[in-house]
């Protein structure tokens, strides 16, 4: 195995390491309102990945920087053609941080009205406009010779980008239900336990047609076999986990 591609399978897996871990998080925070009846139902809901989710995040960051340090033309190429989804990122992510730790503090209705909504739309931004990003890069952009991004923001939400964000969005809200099934008890369990079916219909259709896609459109590629692998393996156990709780 060469340095490039023990890089590229490490920078693959930091990637993977934080959609497992992070995913469950951005499920709880989606689905938080969902599952939560009452204030101190909502609050219950944060408390189950209160210990995880400035952890989980430290995934991401390593993945950025292992790209950094590995590839500096495609790290360029990729934040200077992303930029904008990437900043929306930052964004929901400080949002989404600041609402974890701040919610509860406030003593207006309002205040706490605010921040769960921002910790709802955070909480789905993150994985949607990554999944945008990551979709982008196996779908091409248009870049000149020198590895100048030369299209607009607009030409980032091609179809099978925001397909791909599709999927993960849906991954991540079946992921949060399967950690809310298991870590809650009476009321939240029942709601999230019902919840189950739904979303486990819902990610196996957006993986079956992201697998798809992806075979018809890119060939018989490593890099697509991956992916549709890491898909099917995450609905696949999610399953068998939501089955024997």
């Amino acid at each position: 195995m060469g340095l490039n591609t023990f890089w590229f399978v490490l920078i693959a897996v930091l990637w993977a390491g934080f959609f497992v871990l992070e995913g469950f998080d951005f499920g709880v925070g989606m689905l938080h309102m969902v599952v939560g009846k009452s204030e101190t139902e909502r609050r219950v809901a944060i408390k189950t990945i209160g210990p995880f989710w400035d952890a989980n995040e430290v995934w991401l960051v390593v993945a950025a920087a292992a790209t950094f340090a590995a590839f500096p033309p495609w790290y360029a190429t990729m934040f200077s053609g992303l930029y904008l989804a990437f900043v929306l990122t930052l964004l929901a992510l400080i949002g989404r941080g600041v609402a974890l730790e701040y919610r509860g503090k406030g003593l207006s209705p309002q205040w706490t009205n605010t921040w769960t909504w921002v910790l709802t739309i955070g909480s789905a931004l993150v994985p949607f406009l990554i999944g945008i990003a990551l979709g982008d890069l196996l779908h091409g952009l248009p870049i000149d010779k020198s590895g100048n991004y030369t299209g607009n923001f607009f030409d980032l939400f091609t179809l099978y980008g925001v397909w791909v964000g599709v999927t993960l969005l849906a991954m991540c809200l079946l992921q949060g239900a399967l950690f809310l099934t298991v870590k809650s008890t009476d009321d939240m369990r029942r709601t999230a336990r019902s919840l189950l079916f739904i979303l486990v219909c819902a990610a196996g259709l957006a993986v079956a047609l992201f697998g798809l896609w992806t075979e018809v459109a890119y060939g018989h590629g490593a890099v697509a076999s991956v992916l549709q692998i890491v898909a099917v393996v995450d609905v696949v156990s999610t399953v068998w986990l939501a089955s024997t709780n």
